[in-house]
């Protein structure tokens, strides 16, 4: 589903991202796994077109440099951002409603909804309370929620445990894991390494916005240089 050759993305005269490679095909959960600085977010921003990049990157068999930045929810890809990016003066249902706003089948609007709010019971608990005043575990279901409302095929998820209690994150993970088994194809930036890795399908280890591990997830995860680095062993 997703093909990226050669990645590079630079902040001035900084490379953030050092000519990566990078497959996802269709129906995979695939994480990314980094220190703080490895180039994780940027590599997700530059497939949202939220950077300025080089090299290919392709969904679908097509060039995502054909679309425009918007044209891309339309085209089945949704990106929940590192830090939610939440509308925090929409109230709960209007945050929902702004994910579907490129779609043209109104009558099933409601229906996926009411599919946001079977995932995630607290946002309709709270579906007219202002965004900004739920709690951090609260936003990053709302996010995920809004995503999931313009009806992705491929989800961008960056750092969706950042700054949440372990319930929340147990949550938010089991979540992740019941739109994944809908058919959902995920690309996961995440800190959590360990997390990350028990519920992927594969993963790449970034460093220094260069890849230097790959392979299936539950190989990587017993991969000594892995658990030396990532999972404090």
């Amino acid at each position: 589903m997703l093909e990226v050759r050669g990645l590079n993305v630079s902040y001035g005269g900084i490379r953030a991202v050092k000519g990566i490679d990078l497959d996802v095909a269709e129906g995979e959960m695939v994480c990314l796994i980094g220190a703080n600085g490895a180039g994780k977010t940027s590599t997700l921003k530059a497939l949202a077109r939220l950077l300025p990049a080089t090299g290919t990157m392709s969904y679908r068999g097509q060039s995502l440099s054909e679309w425009q930045v918007h044209e891309l929810v339309s085209n089945g890809i949704a990106l929940v951002p590192e830090g939610r990016g939440i509308f925090s003066r929409l109230a709960v249902e209007e945050n929902l409603l702004m994910g579907a706003y490129s779609r043209k089948d109104r009558p099933l609007i409601q229906q996926d909804m009411e599919h946001v709010y079977h995932l995630f019971p607290r946002l309709y608990e709270r579906k007219k309370q202002q965004a900004g005043t739920l709690s951090g575990g609260e936003q990053q279901m709302l996010a995920i929620g809004r995503a999931m409302m313009s009806r992705p095929k491929l989800l961008l998820l960056d750092e969706p445990s950042m700054g949440l209690a372990p319930l929340m994150v147990q949550k938010i993970f089991e979540t992740i894991l019941s739109i994944a088994s809908t058919g959902v194809t995920i690309l996961l930036v995440e800190q959590n390494a360990k997390l990350a890795l028990e519920i992927s399908d594969r993963a790449y280890v970034l460093e220094g916005g260069l890849l230097t591990l790959s392979g299936e997830a539950g190989k990587l995860i017993k991969d000594p240089r892995v658990r030396h680095a990532y999972l404090g062993e």
